[in-house]
């Protein structure tokens, strides 16, 4: 089932971004098709018992949520030496034909309504291009969001033997009355022998529904690194994904999250193994307080031509309410023997004896609950190895505690 358009969504609407914007042909031939596209498109699947759907994607009232031709947003964008950290705008002149080679072949933009929709109208986004050899260890990309929509895509290509860290932020910045909505799509193209580690932190704020879609395509040894942490919108729908199409190639995805009132988090990480001697890695951590909701699914999907497979997954949640509610489904799919794989997932309280301990040695019980979430969260970030991503999630996970 696909959503309600907004009325003020046409061709004429998608041409005069367009124009705006001076983009070449190609994009615009792009953004028309993915236009064409939504009346034949579903809403991304979600997570289904019996009687009962996890995520109801089908409220969004995009009719009221979207309106095209009023996005703003204030982006700062910082690259290190050798490296290029572009807005679109600034980059088709000279790199037109590296973006026209790599834009839609990691995420195709007709994957779904969601990524239709944001690829037709997006007015914000990041070119990141590291030539090769070439070591950027500190590109920053930190947007605020000025209207009640707001579309943005990011593409990243490094070439042969190349790296990268990119952090990047979205938050909330002038007021609106009403709900917002928020689209980010991110591709990445990592050459062979490269690395990429791309960080995201959302702090949104809660009258904003979020969808955020970022997938990467791995070369031969090249590595491919998450970091996901989500703070902010009332509904985040989060899909964080790795093809690992190059030999020997790698990835790891680490996520965190913190929900409370009645917030509503549904998370999904997943690798495709589809070359030899490939190995990921996926850790999960989250708490939730008061009626807040969060959906996980975790897809290790092993091919039948990717031998000598390592894959392991992880997911656990920390209730410190009684009314929140928490539902985990790691998948191992497995095509062939030579795999080493696996996953688990936990779903609990606050554990009540450490609790009362920590009370007994005249710990006050705020300080104590406190004190046992952070130690939760340790296991997270001690695999962030990027501190001022390690230090803006610890920062926004006190002041959430407080």
């Amino acid at each position: 089932m696909s959503a309600q358009l907004p009325a003020s969504l046409s061709e004429d609407t998608v041409r005069r971004i367009a124009e705006e914007r001076d983009e070449p042909d190609w994009l615009l031939e792009t953004r028309l098709n993915a236009l064409n596209a939504l009346d034949d498109l579903d809403l991304p699947d979600v997570i289904q018992t019996p009687g009962r759907r996890w995520t109801n994607l089908d409220a969004l009232d995009f009719e009221s949520l979207v309106d095209p031709l009023d996005q703003a947003d204030v982006t700062e964008r910082a690259g290190d030496e050798g490296a290029v950290v572009l807005p679109f705008t600034e980059a088709f002149e000279e790199y037109g034909d590296v973006i026209e080679a790599n834009f839609g072949s990691v995420l195709d933009p007709q994957e779904n309504y969601f990524t239709a929709l944001s690829v037709a109208l997006f007015t914000t986004g990041t070119f990141v291009y590291v030539p090769e050899g070439v070591d950027a260890e500190d590109v920053t990309v930190r947007a605020e969001m000025n209207s009640r929509s707001l579309f943005s895509q990011t593409l990243v290509v490094t070439e042969e033997s190349s790296s990268v860290t990119i952090l990047e932020g979205i938050e909330s910045g002038e007021a609106v009355d009403g709900d917002r909505y928020f689209s980010n799509l991110v591709e990445i193209a990592a050459g062979e022998n490269s690395y990429v580690q791309y960080g995201s932190l959302q702090n949104l704020d809660e009258d904003t529904y979020t969808y955020t879609l970022k997938r990467g395509d791995t070369d031969d040894y090249s590595t491919i690194n998450w970091i996901e942490g989500n703070l902010g919108s009332k509904l985040t729908r989060s899909d964080v994904e790795t093809e690992l199409n190059g030999d020997g190639s790698e990835t790891q995805i680490v996520g965190a999250f913190f929900g409370h009132e009645d917030q509503h988090f549904d998370l999904n990480a997943r690798v495709w193994h589809k070359a030899e001697h490939t190995t990921a890695d996926l850790v999960t951590r989250g708490v939730l307080d008061d009626v807040a909701r969060s959906v996980y699914e975790g897809v290790q999907d092993v091919g039948g031509d990717a031998w000598n497979t390592s894959s392991y997954q992880r997911e656990n949640t920390l209730m410190l309410s009684d009314e929140a509610e928490a539902d985990a489904s790691p998948k191992l799919i497995i095509k062939n023997h030579d795999t080493e794989a696996s996953h688990s997932a936990t779903v609990g309280q606050v554990d009540a004896e450490e609790l009362f301990y920590m009370k007994s040695r005249s710990i006050d019980p705020t300080t104590a609950r406190n004190m046992l979430v952070e130690g939760f969260f340790v296991p997270v970030l001690e695999e962030i190895r990027v501190d001022e991503f390690r230090t803006d999630l610890e920062e926004l996970v006190e002041a959430r505690l407080e």
